[in-house]
């Protein structure tokens, strides 16, 4: 069995014991291979914790550290205490044994209520995976770095903290038709009932990380740049730093698919780098409407899945838009945000299986875009 077959049944492990979290065991998957971090948003009780735990058992030689961080954590808790051994001697050394510095997960929770105390050293860490205290600098061995909240950022300080998250993953209840394969699971778990855990080595995901690097992405790169285009004039911002950074994301999409080449579907993943939950839907119009024109049986599972539309949400949707766009004086880059939530919503309308609904929607639609079209 090869290191992706290895992964690949890691992932298949989780998601059986999580009904529901296929998605986001598939993103953490994506993440790991790009060794990039993935940051989780969501209620407590949606399993955060437990899939980051469980996917950090199956790292057979690695090191899992979780944290719960609150206003009040201290950089001894994160990072290990002062050596009083060599502290004695002057020496300002930190004891870093089953601390953050040694391990190769890392799960920080509620990541937002990092004071300023710990704020520098833990953005050092995310970005170029060192740690760095007073003289000391050393090299993190972390695969990747997840953080969790039960909210975004209100403070303007915490922006770059979030920014060092290149995936952004939404974690809710799961469905409440799956509720009774959830309890099941829930208590196999619980009981240890689980067949008998699948794993892969520190060495083996660094040797997929190192093999990310190598994946062909010059077929895509076009669509690629144009999609950086229209998320910017979007108001969606997207660094040249982050840019460059995201074209990890879909070489790995494309190397735990087997390929050595990406092709369009894997551009799947940028549906994941928001940073308002508001963006998450426009994300979904954009990147959905591009990757649909070739979506084969190469393509990453994640790719072809489409949750099914509500048709009352959906005409809530253009009711709303069309309310905004007559009665809001909006600017450019809102206007395009509006234009593009209502291409999401046609697509989506395109999907619903009562004819007499979609039409009444479709009519809908079709009249604001002449109305749209009258303004401009």
């Amino acid at each position: 069995m090869n290191n992706i077959e290895k992964l690949n049944e890691v992932l298949k492990y989780v998601k059986h014991a999580f009904i529901g979290k296929d998605e986001i065991v598939d993103l953490l998957g994506v993440s790991l291979i790009a060794r990039e971090n993935a940051f989780l948003l969501g209620p407590p009780g949606t399993a955060k914790s437990a899939i980051i735990r469980m996917l950090s058992q199956c790292v057979e030689d690695g090191k899992n550290f979780e944290y719960l961080l609150t206003r009040f954590t201290e950089p001894n808790e994160i990072f290990g205490p002062f050596d009083i051994r060599k502290l004695k001697d002057g020496e300002l050394v930190t004891n870093t044994e089953g601390m953050m510095p040694e391990a190769s997960m890392v799960f920080l929770d509620e990541i937002f209520n990092a004071n300023s105390a710990i704020l520098n050293s833990l953005l050092m860490a995310l970005n170029e995976k060192i740690f760095r205290r007073g003289k000391e600098t050393k090299k993190l061995p972390a695969l990747m770095f997840v953080g969790a909240s039960n909210a975004l950022p209100e403070e303007e300080s915490l922006n770059a903290l979030l920014d060092r998250f290149l995936m952004r993953v939404k974690c809710d209840y799961v469905d409440p038709d799956k509720l009774h394969e959830v309890l099941l699971a829930g208590w196999s778990l619980e009981n240890n009932q689980q067949a008998e855990r699948p794993v892969i080595s520190s060495a083996e995901i660094r040797a997929l990380q190192q093999e990310c690097r190598n994946i062909n992405l010059s077929d895509i790169r076009k669509q690629y740049i144009d999609i950086v285009h229209s998320l910017r004039n979007t108001g969606i911002k997207v660094s040249d730093r982050r840019a460059v950074k995201l074209q990890n994301l879909i070489a790995a999409s494309a190397l735990i698919c087997g390929r050595t080449e990406a092709i369009l579907s894997d551009l799947w993943v940028l549906k994941y780098i928001w940073d308002t939950e508001e963006q998450i839907e426009i994300l979904e119009g954009i990147i959905n409407n591009i990757i649909e024109k070739e979506i084969t049986e190469k393509a990453h599972p994640q790719a072809v899945y489409n949750k099914a539309p509500n048709p009352e949400e959906i005409i809530k949707e253009v009711q709303y838009l069309a309310n905004k766009w007559e009665n809001e004086q909006l600017s450019f880059e809102e206007q395009n945000v509006v234009k593009d939530k209502l291409r999401y919503v046609q697509t989506r309308c395109g999907w619903i299986k009562n004819a007499e609904n979609k039409q009444y929607i479709q009519t809908q639609i079709e009249g604001l875009w002449q109305k749209i079209l009258q303004t401009i």
